[in-house]
């Protein structure tokens, strides 16, 4: 299912409004099999009816947590991130899609070093100044971020409360590399940073 305006990353909870005859399709279809979706962030959110090449290949299969049919017909769902993956193919395109895909896993960190170490520990710094400036500082956040030890997982959850620009947050979904992924998550920040 193409979703507009967000990249879904690993351990995300995330509420989605579903409108579209072709995306409440496939989630009833996944309510009727394993509650399983695949969600692939769309390259321009303004597409009403985006085809395969208007979506990227790299996203997440969610697991359906809940489902409400709202009044106007759309359905509100919420659905957890559970593990990233790459569409292979497009079985079908209609009503909605099916594809096969393949699991996406990231490589292994190794033993953080004392670079690592250091390079984690601005990260943190910088969210913490960014979201500051915003307005948006969450102290319960802020533990979470300064309990994470996995790069990888650090660069995921700082990259998924950004509000970056979608093909920034696409190209740190796609790094399976945790310490490369938390070395453009820095680049990122500093820039946003310099903005801010």
């Amino acid at each position: 299912m193409a979703v507009r305006d967000v990249v879904i990353f690993n351990y995300m909870i995330i509420p989605l409004f579903v409108g579209r005859p072709g995306s409440v399709e496939a989630v009833n279809e996944a309510l009727n099999s394993d509650k399983l979706l695949m969600l692939v962030t769309q390259r321009d959110a303004t597409k009403d009816d985006p085809g395969p090449d208007d979506l990227y290949s790299v996203g997440m299969v969610c697991m359906i947590m809940r489902t409400l049919k709202l009044p106007d017909g759309r359905l509100k769902v919420l659905v957890q991130a559970m593990s990233k993956a790459r569409v292979v193919k497009y079985v079908r395109t209609e009503p909605s899609y099916q594809v096969t895909v393949e699991v996406v896993e990231d490589e292994e960190t190794g033993d953080i070093d004392v670079e690592v170490e250091a390079l984690m520990r601005t990260v943190r710094e910088q969210t913490e100044k960014i979201m500051s400036l915003r307005g948006i500082l969450s102290a319960d956040l802020m533990m979470i971020i300064n309990n994470i030890e996995d790069p990888g997982r650090l660069a995921d959850l700082i990259g998924s409360n950004l509000r970056l620009k979608i093909p920034e947050s696409q190209a740190i979904l796609e790094e399976v590399n945790p310490i490369k992924r938390l070395r453009l998550v820095n680049t990122l920040l500093s820039k946003e940073l310099e903005v801010s």
